[in-house]
């Protein structure tokens, strides 16, 4: 028996379903290892385990965040760690599930420790980044940060603020940091099993179109409503999920559901085509499974 199971993969490639298959098979308590679903407003945008899949067997670090917070990896890995340890302690199984991959990297090779940025800081950026387009602030990261500046999107606003806010506070690249000595890693790969579902690209967007439309039809418009009505900062990562844009865009009569429901499609896919390249340039040693068929037999879970 492996110390834990590790189960990444893209988004909508039923990896959620998978871990609740492998909790039951093993005795195993599922724990998220996605940065969107610890957020409590974000049940359905999400697709967090409902209710029933949470009652049929145990499930940690789901929807424990309020939207208003802007959650790290950092804060994650201290809230996986006790639980981890819990589960253990308890003789049951970690599995955990998500598609978030520097979770997955913190977990396995600890993370590096980037000093604070100081709140005169990243208040001084943030004013001098007011009004300024995201593609011009990436040109300004490339100019005083090139290495940073090459692993962000530029259109990636809140990682180039961050970036920014690094690069000010310390002269050196956040790259350069997270290439410094890391902490002891939480689990050991050699003793875990660590599989990546990637279905195929065809069937992998088929269950996205499902997701977006799923998400029209239960409630994910009354969803995003509520968190507007919360009157949050727009730079904060609960505001940047997939479907919050859209469906406000919607809501403001910019644009028409149907054509809402199309641009999320849109931009899941794209969503999924960069974890994909994540996982296969971060996490190559990974086992790679395209079904959860093959999943199951790389993770012993079939009788």
């Amino acid at each position: 028996m492996p110390d834990a199971i590790l189960l990444a993969g893209p988004t909508a490639s039923g990896k959620s379903r998978l871990a609740i298959d492998l909790a039951r098979r093993h005795g195993g308590v599922v724990i998220n290892a996605d940065s969107m679903q610890v957020y409590g407003e974000l049940r359905i945008l999400t697709a967090r385990p409902s209710p029933e899949d949470r009652a049929t067997v145990p499930h940690r670090l789901y929807g424990h965040v309020p939207a208003r917070e802007r959650y790290s990896v950092g804060r994650w890995l201290s809230d996986v760690a006790a639980v981890i340890e819990e589960t253990r302690r308890g003789g049951r199984l970690p599995i955990l599930v998500g598609g978030t991959g520097l979770y997955f990297k913190a977990l396995s090779e600890g993370l590096a420790a980037v000093p604070a940025v100081p709140a005169s800081v990243r208040a001084r950026i943030r004013a001098e980044a007011e009004g300024v387009d995201t593609a011009a602030l990436h040109t300004h990261l490339a100019a005083i940060d090139p290495e940073d500046a090459a692993y962000v999107r530029p259109s990636d606003r809140a990682r180039i603020l961050r970036a920014m806010d690094v690069f000010a506070a310390t002269r050196q690249s956040l790259a350069a940091w997270q290439r410094a000595s890391a902490g002891p890693p939480l689990v050991e790969p050699a003793r875990a099993v660590r599989v990546v579902l990637a279905p195929p690209r065809a069937l992998l967007h088929e269950r996205i179109a499902e997701r977006a439309e799923h998400i029209v039809r239960h409630g994910g418009l009354a969803e995003v409503e509520a968190l507007l009505a919360l009157g949050l900062d727009g730079d904060l990562p609960v505001m940047k999920a997939i479907g919050v844009r859209e469906l406000n865009a919607h809501l403001k009569g910019d644009i028409s559901l149907d054509e809402a429901v199309a641009a999320i499609k849109t931009e899941t896919r794209r969503y999924a085509k960069r974890q994909m390249t994540w996982f296969r340039n971060q996490m190559a040693e990974w086992q790679f499974a395209d079904s959860a068929v093959a999943a199951l037999d790389l993770a012993g879970g079939r009788a």
